[in-house]
């Protein structure tokens, strides 16, 4: 397919896009399912990542789409819709993670000294895989390194978003990492120095 066609297609998308934003707003209920529809999917991996299981996903993600139908009139189509969704779906599932879990602020003294070595995992790990093994991560250990490696949050602004302190966010970060190289190292057999790319 040539390019002009792709772009066209694309132009397309937005244009729909934008007047199904316009009668949500509006409240409409038929645009609703469809944008409903249209990000269920991409926004339930997003609260997979964040939820201690399926149920509580969809939980989230019930509860996510229903704020962003109750803020849609505050989006201003400056930068893309879905990363406006994206942060509602992250900041619903991460109060419910605040509600229900405790954290331990104490920990903000202990940042390990082998973060560098943990920053590395195998570039033969599918991305599915490595998901897995994410989800598997302690509860608040999973949180940062979401945030920080996957949604690009800063220490500083997951601090303020898990109400914990940088130094606790730090050394989360750096006990995820090192749980995620020795998980990929026992379940794949894989000795240290096969380890080669680098986990962001």
């Amino acid at each position: 397919m040539p390019d002009f066609a792709i772009i066209n297609l694309n132009a397309e998308f937005v244009t729909n896009l934008e007047e199904t934003i316009q009668k949500c707003a509006s409240g409409d209920r038929r645009a609703q399912t469809t944008l409903y529809n249209m990000f269920a999917s991409k926004m339930y991996g997003v609260c997979l990542r964040y939820s201690k299981d399926s149920t509580e996903a969809e939980d989230n993600l019930q509860d996510g789409f229903i704020r962003v139908f109750t803020k849609i009139n505050q989006f201003g189509f400056k930068g893309s819709f879905e990363g406006w969704m994206r942060r509602i779906m992250v900041n619903t599932s991460l109060e419910k993670f605040r509600k229900s879990n405790h954290l331990y602020p104490v920990e903000d003294m202990v940042v390990f000294e082998s973060v560098q070595t943990a920053e590395e995992t195998i570039s033969a790990i599918s991305a599915d895989d490595l998901m897995k093994i994410i989800q598997e991560l302690p509860p608040r250990y999973r949180m940062v390194f979401n945030l920080y490696a996957i949604e690009g949050y800063s220490h500083q602004e997951i601090a303020t978003l898990m109400k914990i302190t940088e130094g606790t966010s730090k050394s989360n970060l750096s006990r995820a990492r090192v749980i995620l190289q020795k998980k990929v190292i026992d379940d794949f057999g894989l000795e240290k120095n096969t380890v080669t790319t680098t986990l962001c």
